[in-house]
């Protein structure tokens, strides 16, 4: 796990950029659809800012948090979408004030946070820079469901090697979450990233293998676009069979997206350049 300064950094530079998609649109554009079913771009940074104060609360009033998990299990099918959309009908303006103030108090919190600390959480406690890793894949996902909304390609950056990290940790979690066994071997999972340099995860002689574009390997974890659009390649059965269910998220398995309908705010596979490729 990367050291919590950088990763809150990243995290930071990361919400930075998604807030310059959505602080110049007029009221009415928050309106808009975006990838998530019945989710506007108004839900998407609701969504964002309500998990900012849930990870606040877990970082600094455990016994809070506790009461807030207790309401949770009382309603597991729907708590998420209904922060989501008490968020959401606020003002745009109301909304995106309330989304900077919560996210710079988490961002303190974590910073301030002791050596060691862990943090419960909707599942495992977490440290610090585990709940930064969170949050930075998430802030990156829903941003770009709000890039799709908004027809706007986002450059890959280097942050998006800590997504790649979150999602090799969670390999196991996400057969699991289907039902099934593990894989007993680690992986190795060789990722081409924006400035050309190369992110590996695993054994070099591992049999099982994943490689391809950094971007399109956050896109799989996150399910912001199906397998079959994306340039990754595995070897191996029990590779194969992962591209088809990895989630960097918890929860239950989520719904994915259909053959066909790669983030229109990414490039199509080919038109990047070195690096990039498959991006």
């Amino acid at each position: 796990m990367s050291e919590p300064a950088a990763v809150l950094d990243d995290l930071h530079r990361e919400s930075e950029e998604l807030d310059r998609l959505v602080a110049s649109l007029e009221p009415a554009r928050w309106a808009e659809p975006t990838p998530a079913a019945g989710w506007t771009i108004a839900h998407q940074i609701a969504h964002l800012a309500w998990t900012d104060r849930a990870a606040h609360l877990a970082a600094t009033d455990a016994a809070g948090f506790a009461a807030e998990v207790e309401k949770a299990l009382a309603a597991p099918g729907s708590f998420v979408d209904d922060g989501a959309a008490e968020g959401a009908a606020l003002p745009p303006g109301e909304l995106l004030a309330g989304w900077r103030l919560g996210r710079e108090r988490l961002l303190r919190a974590l910073r301030e946070a002791p050596a060691g600390a862990r943090f419960p959480w909707y599942g495992p406690p977490m440290s610090a820079a585990s709940m930064a890793t969170a949050r930075l894949m998430e802030t990156w996902a829903h941003g770009q469901d709000v890039a799709d909304a908004l027809g706007v390609h986002r450059p890959p950056t280097p942050r998006l090697a800590q997504i790649a990290r979150l999602g090799v940790r969670t390999r196991d979690f996400a057969f699991g979450v289907h039902g099934l066994t593990p894989p007993a071997e680690p992986f190795r999972v060789e990722l081409h990233g924006p400035d050309g340099t190369t992110t590996a995860f695993g054994p070099e002689d591992a049999p099982q293998r994943v490689t391809g574009p950094l971007l399109d390997f956050a896109l799989l974890v996150t399910q912001r676009a199906h397998p079959e659009d994306l340039g990754l390649r595995a070897e191996g059965a029990d590779a194969g069979q992962w591209l088809r269910i990895a989630q960097a998220f918890a929860g239950p398995p989520g719904p994915g997206r259909a053959p066909g309908t790669r983030a229109p705010g990414t490039r199509p596979r080919g038109a990047a350049g070195p690096g990039t490729a498959g991006a």
